[in-house]
């Protein structure tokens, strides 16, 4: 019997990836269905549905569900839900079927057949309703505002059958795990107590100090990329992977740590965002996340500790991964490595490098300090942006 958290709202993974059997005959019907281009963000939140982090939903939110997930986090089961994950069409496209029939869910970009959905319902959102919700704010300045605002008038709910995965799993071989890979490999170790660690950004010391800090906590850390589109100026994940690479091999005890990628595409929603990046790495078996300060936050749209706070506003047995509340990090020239809670000293003993100013620092091949950022760490980044140039 598995010793590891049981998958959310129910305990049974529900990838929606099907078969190649059944994705070679479906990808064949899906050519005479009417077509439906998706965006960015919800051809990431297709394939976390295909490779069943998204359990367990079984595809696009209908109306109620829409509702209820914004107002309450919950679906119309009951379930506790803190993000919609919709798709969308406009007015004209959505007169081509009607309620019940299959269409073609194709990338708006390339135009490649992802997945067929049977469409229960066609509805129309309050968008400002749903961004005053789920992003506390209907400032388009927020790039999930953004896109909640500019999404077609039409939502699209029913369930999905995926024909693909997109690029992943071979661009990113050895990184991109499913949550039944990453559960097996809890078990191969022995882990029943796992700890995620969210990062889209290289380690660097504060972070790697969050990490063993987790580490202590529990049997083993999972260090989870963003896999899946970013804001302007983040570094591509290839880069990430070498820098976090460098750090694992040289830094921490072997054994006790996994890195792994997965297709999502950031909203920065702040706290609303920590508790999905929980939901789903429940589904993957971890049993703890790492939240740090301004977790999945942009700018000053949250406070530092907003996504720390709202996991103590939920009701008993919304889901069983528990957060781990880390206050910022930093080295201190008195203390060495501490955190907010640790160290009693002011601003003047903190060493704090921006990421504007870092990345300053790397084009004008400035010295950086080995207390904000390991050597491998600096030699990986410091020749990405050597070849920039």
């Amino acid at each position: 019997m598995s010793t590891l958290v049981p998958p959310h709202g129910g305990g049974v993974l529900k990838p929606l990836l099907l078969s190649p059997a059944e994705c070679a005959e479906e990808t064949r019907r899906a050519r005479s269905l009417t077509r439906v281009p998706l965006t960015s963000r919800e051809v990431s939140d297709l394939f976390m549905l295909a490779m069943g982090a998204y359990t367990p939903l079984d595809g696009f939110m209908v109306q109620e569900d829409w509702r209820r997930c914004c107002s309450d986090m919950v679906t119309s089961n009951g379930t506790f839900w803190p993000i919609p994950i919709t798709v969308s069409c406009d007015e004209d496209r959505a007169r081509c079927f009607a309620t019940g029939d299959d269409v073609a869910l194709v990338d708006g970009e390339s135009g490649d057949i992802l997945a067929i959905q049977t469409v229960n319902e066609k509805y129309t959102i309050d968008r400002q309703f749903e961004c005053r919700e789920v992003f506390l704010t209907t400032d388009t300045a927020h790039p999930g505002v953004r896109k909640v605002m500019e999404q077609p008038a039409i939502n699209l709910g029913g369930p999905v059958k995926a024909l693909s995965e997109g690029h992943f799993p071979g661009t990113y071989a050895g990184l991109y795990h499913r949550p039944a890979e990453t559960r097996a490999m809890f078990e191969t170790n022995g882990w029943s107590k796992v700890a995620a660690f969210q990062t889209r950004n290289p380690m660097h010391r504060s972070h790697e100090h969050l990490a063993k800090i987790a580490i202590e906590l529990c049997d083993g850390l999972l260090i989870h990329q963003v896999l899946g589109a970013l804001k302007p100026g983040d570094l591509p994940a290839d880069v990430r992977i070498d820098a976090i690479n460098a750090l694992v091999e040289n830094y921490f005890v072997p054994g006790t740590v996994i890195q792994a990628g997965y297709p999502i595409e950031m909203r920065y929603g702040g706290p609303r965002e920590a508790l999905l990046h929980a939901v789903f790495r429940q589904n993957f078996g971890c049993t703890h996340l790492v939240v740090g300060r301004d977790h999945a936050g942009i700018g000053d749209f949250y406070g530092p500790f907003d996504a720390h706070q709202i996991f103590d506003t939920l009701p008993t047995g919304s889901m069983e991964i528990q957060p781990l509340k880390i206050d910022i990090t930093f080295f201190c020239c008195r203390c060495g490595m501490a955190t907010g809670k640790t160290c009693p000293h002011g601003d003047e003993d903190r060493l704090a490098i921006s990421g504007t100013r870092l990345r300053q620092m790397f084009s004008n091949h400035e010295p950086i300090p080995e207390e904000f950022s390991r050597r491998e760490v600096i030699d990986v980044l410091q020749a990405y942006y050597d070849g920039l140039g």
